[in-house]
């Protein structure tokens, strides 16, 4: 089956319909080796496109991460309110590209958002246990009985939060800042935990997901497609977490 070239070069969600008109017209995109500058060119599946020398895929399943913004909601669709979606091309959306989890409204940091179901419940199931970092600031003074008590485990209302790694980077009577790795990611798990020490969260920001981290330079908002050795890290994370 055919297709023009500019909806192939954007429907893998990596540039918009624009983007890609422009950089065929200006002479980045090459058919099978030649040069071509016409958008409308029609192409199928045995020709090879290259864009700035770099082969373009299309391919079915796609990966990427997304460095979200305090105020937008970690959900597919709201009628009141931003969401992640809203954030992403219209070419991800309509290949359903979802978010693997939640991250609170007002927290920041790394979501993952892929079409690989059977990926995004690996990451998600509780017996396979990927650790998710975060730096949280909280109120109140951390100290030494905190560490301990996340190591051991916080019993809360419903269940009790497994144990945790608490590492603390500043402390101060009015204010905290701390580093903390969980295994879980139940409903507002993080900010419970340290309610149940007396420590209220007043910012928390998801700096790791397993072996993933936000790369430097990226801007909140903005998003990455994954690397093929991000993705294989990924599936790598999943089968040592459910062997450990």
């Amino acid at each position: 089956m055919s297709v023009r070239l500019d909806k192939f070069l954007s429907q893998s969600g990596e540039r918009s319909r624009s983007e890609a008109v422009k950089a065929v017209r200006a002479g980045q995109v090459r058919v099978n080796g030649q040069p071509v500058r016409d958008p409308a060119l029609k192409i199928n599946e045995t020709d090879v496109v290259t864009l700035a020398g770099e082969t373009v895929g299309d391919d079915a399943l796609q990966y990427y991460l997304l460095y979200k913004p305090s105020g937008v909601l970690t959900a597919a669709r709201d009628s009141r309110a931003e969401t992640v979606m809203d954030l992403l091309p219209e070419a991800l959306r309509r290949r359903k590209v979802l978010p693997v989890g939640r991250l609170d409204k007002d927290t920041t940091g790394l979501l993952i958002l892929t079409n690989d179901g059977t990926l995004a419940h690996s990451l998600l199931d509780p017996k396979r246990h990927v650790w998710k970092r975060y730096i949280a600031t909280v109120e109140g003074r951390l100290d030494e009985s905190d560490v301990q008590a996340f190591a051991e485990g916080i019993p809360l209302k419903d269940f009790t939060a497994k144990p945790a790694q608490l590492r603390i980077l500043e402390a101060g009577d009015e204010q905290s800042r701390a580093e903390v790795e969980v295994r879980e990611g139940k409903f507002h798990q993080v900010k419970r935990m340290f309610g149940a020490r007396g420590h209220e969260v007043t910012a928390l920001h998801r700096a790791s997901f397993g072996p993933l981290t936000i790369p430097d330079g990226m801007k909140t908002g903005d998003h990455i497609r994954l690397t093929e050795e991000q993705i294989d890290l990924l599936r790598k994370a999943v089968q040592n977490a459910s062997e450990s």
